[in-house]
């Protein structure tokens, strides 16, 4: 049987960014956790509701963002049950915490982050080597990728969807990109709040110029994504289709034809033209539109089954940790959160051949472990259990 043969690593895929500590405190159905692994894959195997993915969320911490299911703060601590941290009982004391020691081609290195009990604000903290740092510096030290059930209709979902996804791409390469798409955000918050207040033009003005200058460089940054992704994605590998990616909208179609300070001219113009009419939108990267092509078949995405829809967006991840690789020189930890289960036996063998020959630490999690036979001779496999290792 195809799912029997064993696979083992090319010499090629040496590991170069692999997680060799993990620990959890007062996180999700953990009260305490501490797993030390080797630089092969990871297995995380265990019934629903055991706490595999609760395991993924942890190192998808260690990335910008809110991790792979996008949580707020108050979702990542136990539950009340628990035993509640007092400030007397160490001299630093979390209400939840993870912490991980990783190894790069910069070194090895310890990073955490939590949300310290003495802090009234209750503001989420990072450091790295017992030093405050910022999400920022931790993404210039560790690239961490994701895909989890939820994001298997994601390139045929909505818009948003879609953007939020290019966008967690982007930010892979360009950790400033998240604080560009912040700026946009708060200031589209603020336009439209000067718009229902009718305020003065001068006010609107002054946020559409930074929402124009802001959102020229969202569209730039996700467009040179687009472009990379679109090569190569579109080179066949064995089992899933090749993509072909394309970014749409008005902004998108100026930025091709002009320079950057034309097109923020244009957005302006078109701004107050449309404000003018008494219209709230305005052309911006808010507008951005992702496509994806099944290039075998020629169709979309949002018109394809919801098995090729899956098997597209695996091909876009995997072509993202790779040029991550061969850009950066910064392969990414790669965390496929029940991926498995639902791939017939050749696309799981091809999925496998696939994720081996990556240089960075590949994490998979799943309720059969006959389904991981062809590389858990040749990884580190953890039974789980109600939050417990097993």
């Amino acid at each position: 049987m195809i799912a029997s043969q064993p696979i083992s690593h090319p010499a090629s895929a040496t590991c170069q960014a692999w997680i060799r500590r993990l620990g959890l405190s007062r996180f999700r159905n953990y009260h305490q956790l501490d797993l030390t692994l080797d630089d092969r894959m990871v297995i995380l195997v265990g019934p629903n509701g055991a706490g595999k993915t609760n395991i993924m969320e942890a190192v998808s911490l260690m990335a910008p963002g809110r991790g792979l299911r996008r949580a707020k703060r108050d979702q990542f601590m136990q539950n009340a049950k628990a035993a509640q941290p007092s400030v007397s009982d160490t001299a630093q004391s979390w209400r939840w915490a993870v912490s991980c020691e990783a190894v790069t081609e910069l070194g090895a290195f310890r990073a955490g982050t939590g949300e310290d009990i003495q802090q009234e604000n209750g503001r989420r903290v990072i450091r790295i080597d017992g030093e405050a740092a910022s999400q920022t510096a931790l993404a210039e030290r560790l690239a961490v990728s994701w895909l989890t059930p939820d994001m298997d209709s994601i390139l045929g979902g909505s818009p948003s969807e879609r953007r939020r996804f290019l966008d967690r791409l982007v930010i892979a390469f360009d950790p400033a990109h998240a604080g560009r798409l912040s700026r946009y955000d708060r200031a589209m918050r603020q336009r439209n709040r000067l718009l229902e207040d009718r305020a003065e033009d001068r006010w609107l003005c002054a946020v559409e110029q930074e929402l124009a200058e802001t959102g020229v460089a969202i569209i730039a940054a996700r467009q040179v994504m687009v472009d990379a992704l679109d090569h190569e994605a579109s080179i066949p590998v064995a089992g899933f289709p090749a993509a072909r990616l394309a970014m749409t909208g008005t902004a998108e179609s100026w930025l091709k034809d002009m320079p950057a300070v034309d097109v923020e001219d244009r957005i302006l113009a078109a701004a107050r033209h449309q404000r003018q009419n008494g219209e709230m939108n305005m052309p911006g990267a808010h507008n951005s539109l992702l496509e994806v092509q099944h290039s075998q078949t020629g169709q979309m995405a949002e018109t394809s089954s919801t098995g090729e829809q899956k098997s597209l967006v695996i091909s876009v991840i995997l072509a993202h940790a790779r040029l991550q690789n061969q850009r950066l020189s910064r392969p990414p930890v790669l965390l496929l959160d029940d991926i498995v289960s639902h791939l017939d036996a050749e696309r799981r063998l091809a999925l496998f051949e696939l994720t081996a020959a990556l240089p960075g630490q590949v994490w998979f999690s799943g309720t059969d472990s006959i389904s991981f036979a062809p590389i858990s001779r040749d990884a580190n496999v953890i039974h789980l259990d109600k939050g417990q290792v097993v």
